[in-house]
């Protein structure tokens, strides 16, 4: 009876967190994006990587973490940042989201779930990503993981967070 109940909770995501920790080297990845680019992380070196996770495209929460981004996009953008959204919808999907609200930066789409499970964030069962916020300095390494999203807040923690990180960077 335990033996199965343990599968039956590891299925769930109730198991051992398999997350990168900070400090570590982001998990590259080359997937297929809005505007039919290719993104591959390696390519981002040299930048700062906003890599965001989000369950649904057009949920509420989902909406307006992207929309709170978009707002800040070129204020996060002075400070050398890139942005990337992530999660398991189809790539036309994506794109409908990215024009419905005006997104300025790309989404990727994860539909074979290799990102999510490389960043240990699929939620239960494999059915979305968990809403987590990854960023990831010029060199590749994580620098900072939000495991509590505030949607309506997410714009200003990450770029008050990414202020600090360059600050301490400097000194």
């Amino acid at each position: 009876m335990i033996p199965v109940l343990l599968s039956m909770l590891l299925l769930f995501g109730f198991g051992k967190d398999d997350m990168p920790r900070v400090g570590d080297p982001a998990p590259d990845f080359e997937a297929q994006a809005t505007g039919g680019k290719t993104i591959r992380l390696s390519d981002l070196r040299g930048h700062w990587v906003v890599l965001y996770f989000y369950p649904k495209s057009f949920t509420p929460g989902c909406t307006t973490e992207a929309c709170t981004l978009r707002d800040a996009y070129e204020k996060i953008q002075s400070l050398g940042a890139v942005i990337l959204g992530v999660s398991l919808d189809d790539l036309e999907t994506q794109e409908r989201f990215k024009a419905e609200y005006k997104l300025p930066f790309d989404l990727i789409s994860d539909h074979d779930k290799k990102i999510a499970k490389a960043y240990g964030v699929l939620g239960m069962g494999g059915l979305y990503a968990k809403r987590v916020t990854f960023l990831i300095d010029p060199e590749g390494r994580i620098a900072h993981i939000f495991e509590k999203v505030d949607p309506a807040r997410h714009d200003r923690e990450v770029y008050e967070t990414l202020k600090k990180l360059q600050e301490t960077a400097k000194s």
